[in-house]
This record gives C-alpha cells, sequence and structure tokens, in this order.
C-alpha cells in the first residue's frame, strides 16, 4: 500500500524558506519520509523519531504527530539532532499524510497548535467533535 503525501500552503512556504538555508533539505525530507514515517506508520517499527502530538484533538481517524530526529546533511555533525521538526496529520483509514508544518528549533521552540486548529476546521473534523 502507498502512502499519499499532501501539505498545506503553510507548510510549502515553510519549507522554502528552509530550502534556502539548508540545501541538503530536499533530499534529507525525502529520505526522513521513507525511512522514519512510513517505517513507523506501515511497518510500526518506532525509531523513537516520531511522537503524538498531545491535547491537539487525536481520534481514531486523524493523528497529529511530530518528527524530533530529522537527519540533515547541511547540519554536519548534528545527525539526527538537527533541530528541524516536522509536524504532520495522519489518517489511517485513507493511507494518507498531510504535512502542516516545518520548522529549525533555533528559531521557533514549538510546534504552532494554532495551524492544526485551523486544519481540523478546514477538513471539518473540529465540527464532528
Amino acid at each position: 500500500m502507498m502512502m499519499k503525501y499532501e501539505s498545506t500552503e503553510e507548510f510549502a512556504r515553510d519549507y522554502k524558506k528552509l530550502l534556502k538555508k539548508f540545501p541538503s533539505l530536499a533530499e534529507d525530507f525525502e529520505v526522513n519520509k521513507q525511512y522514519r514515517i512510513e517505517l513507523f506508520h506501515f511497518q510500526k517499527i518506532d525509531s523513537n523519531s516520531i511522537f503524538e502530538i498531545q491535547g491537539v484533538g487525536n481520534t481514531s481517524d486523524l493523528r497529529f504527530f511530530k518528527v524530533k530526529k530529522f537527519q540533515c546533511k547541511s547540519l554536519k555533525g548534528r545527525g539526527a539532532k538537527s533541530g528541524i521538526r516536522i509536524v504532520y496529520a495522519y489518517s489511517p483509514a485513507e493511507q494518507k499524510i498531510t504535512f502542516l508544518e516545518i520548522y529549525y528549533k533555533a528559531d521557533q521552540e514549538n510546534e504552532d497548535r494554532q495551524r492544526i486548529v485551523n486544519f481540523l476546521s478546514a477538513t471539518g473534523e473540529l465540527s464532528k467533535k
């Protein structure tokens, strides 16, 4: 089964901004999708790099996660502790991931929970609660 990927406009803006700062990000992002996200959700292999975000409206249909260990070649010597974070929504029934946010921890401490609320509103999930 193939995972479907989407991203929000905000994610695309964040990604483009970080890509200027970290040239290897595009390649690193694809590697992390394949070897962290897909293994975590399909094979149930937990590399202790993906964590469920609590208190944001997780349901059995839609759950929110953060990738904390993201290897970025542009950040030499940092390994998986690069400081790049990815926030995404996972829909198990659709096997779909929607990327909501990508940020560099030196620039921003935590995820923007308002983006999750906005995503829930846009998808109609907020009204189901």
